[in-house]
């Protein structure tokens, strides 16, 4: 046995004990001196029944909001992560905060109880990270909004959904920088920086903070001033490495009075429509925000006289003339074989046609941003890959986000998002369901990660934080760039053992 500060004993790990377990383990031993409940009093013996029990029962006797167990009525919905590859890690226990102050008891509790705990708003990490064998910390109750039509200032839960979002902005004529999924809690979608439709014209989601409440490892509530490292973390350093932030207050702008919204597709010479698309976009104003879709396929699909499907979804401060003038290069080459332009109000557009459903499924995306534009051997070698395609039940796709003017504006240290030289937001997305056998699976996946190998050299930038992805082996780099060492920094100042950690978690300087 080694002896820590304060006389704490635990076991000597030997050399190949990593920073983070050491730092993890550490912080379990200090928060259990004196508890008398360790993360031994929770396994299965006879004898630690009861004990969990009466742990469990005090939770939620700390706590305002109720606590649910395995079988409880609402405990599966709950614990059902978006990304259904991880279905299978079920918490032991789900606090259902109500307020920062249940936060901060929560996470004392796990503490004090050596129990790992995660935060979950909408339950959309893409890697799994926020479920947990431990403490689930749901904030889905920590859903108020106010809005201050004197500043236009909205307040928001960090709980709240983006669903709920909608329909509370829809009557104030405002909005701001949201994504496209009803289901997307507000925490994890603005604390790794926030894209949409509104980014190129209005900045990032992050970009809108102007205040939050975040609750951290020591159980403080706090409110950082904008001029405050944890607040320039909190503006894409993303979700879960720095606290638990309860409530969000947010620039929102006014909504135009009319959009133009617009799903075209293209199934025929896709090797000539997809350049020109490209093309045609990237002169378009910043008042236009857009998503190109490269359909993947099987080689058994082509030889059956099929081809890559290109599809441009996004939305329009202007008229339907006004796309068409954009896209006419396009149309010169190719007429799209399927085409839904519509005028409608701003939150109509949102809702009814530019909203997607999010349902949970098994799937992986890796990203990459491009700086400027995709190169002709870039486009080659996307179509090249996405006609390789081994097949699932399901789908895949390359899909490039649009990004550039207004995200590009601040520098790249200004805040935590690092990322403000791109041009694109490259994701190659796969999914598959129950009915695919594991060999297809990793045969997929292994297809995935050749196609990102085959385009990383092409894009020249990093990945982005929200769309973590555990497959990338130089995570830190990839998602946080050169601000990476002040962000170290704060995760040292703030949470030095770390209470909050996953596997892509920022570990102290």
């Amino acid at each position: 046995m080694a002896v820590g500060r304060f006389g704490a004993k635990f076991p000597d790990f030997g050399s190949a004990l990593s920073r983070r377990q050491f730092l993890s383990h550490s912080m379990r031993v200090a928060a259990g001196i004196g508890v008398g409940l360790s993360l031994l009093d929770f396994g299965c013996s006879g004898t630690s029944t009861s004990a969990n029990a009466r742990a469990w029962q005090e939770l939620a006797q700390r706590i305002s909001g109720p606590v649910l167990r395995p079988g409880d009525p609402g405990f599966a919905a709950l614990a059902m992560p978006n990304n259904l590859r991880y279905a299978a890690t079920l918490p032991a226990g789900i606090a259902r905060c109500l307020n920062a102050q249940d936060v901060s008891q929560a996470i004392l509790w796990a503490r004090q109880n050596d129990i790992p705990l995660v935060a979950r708003s909408g339950g959309h990490s893409y890697a799994g990270y926020s479920t947990t064998n431990g403490l689930m910390i749901d904030l889905k109750l920590i859903n108020q909004i106010q809005y201050d039509s004197a500043t236009g200032i909205v307040e928001i839960g960090g709980g709240l959904l983006n669903g709920a979002l909608y329909q509370a902005l829809q009557p104030l004529g405002v909005a701001i920088t949201h994504g496209r999924c009803p289901t997307v809690g507000a925490a994890g979608f603005l604390l790794g920086g926030g894209i949409g439709f509104n980014m190129r014209a209005h900045a990032l989601g992050c970009d809108q903070l102007v205040a939050t409440e975040i609750v951290t490892a020591d159980g403080q509530i706090l409110t950082p001033s904008p001029q405050a490292d944890l607040f320039w973390a909190c503006q894409g350093g993303g979700g879960g490495n720095f606290g638990i932030n309860t409530s969000f207050s947010l620039q929102t702008f006014p909504v135009p009075s009319i959009l133009t919204v617009f799903s075209l597709s293209w199934d025929a010479n896709p090797d000539a429509v997809y350049p020109a698309l490209l093309a045609a976009l990237q002169s378009a104003p910043t008042t236009l925000g857009s998503r190109v879709q490269l359909d993947a396929i099987t080689p058994q699909e082509i030889a059956a006289g099929k081809d890559v499907t290109v599809r441009l979804l996004g939305q329009l401060v202007g008229t339907p003339g006004d796309l068409a003038d954009i896209l006419q290069p396009v149309y010169a080459v190719a007429e799209p074989g399927q085409s839904t332009i519509n005028q409608m109000s701003y939150w109509d557009a949102q809702i009814d046609f530019l909203e997607t459903p999010g349902a949970p499924a098994e799937y992986q995306e890796r990203s990459r941003f491009f700086v400027g534009p995709p190169s002709s051997g870039a486009i080659a070698t996307a179509l090249q890959w996405a006609r390789r395609w081994p097949g699932t039940s399901v789908g895949a796709d390359l899909v490039l986000f649009q990004t550039g003017g207004e995200i590009n504006l601040p520098a790249a240290d200004a805040t935590a998002f690092v990322h403000r030289d791109s041009d694109w937001l490259m994701t190659i997305a796969l999914s598959w369901s129950a009915a695919d056998s594991q060999a297809t699976v990793d045969a997929n996946l292994a297809w995935q990660s050749d196609f990102y190998q085959a385009m990383t050299p092409y894009a020249g930038g990093g990945a982005y934080q929200n769309f973590i992805d555990p497959s990338l082996t130089d995570w830190a780099q990839e998602y946080y760039g050169s601000n990476l060492p002040r962000l170290q920094s704060i995760k040292a100042a703030v949470d030095p053992t770390l209470v909050f950690d996953f596997p892509e978690a920022i570990t102290p300087a």
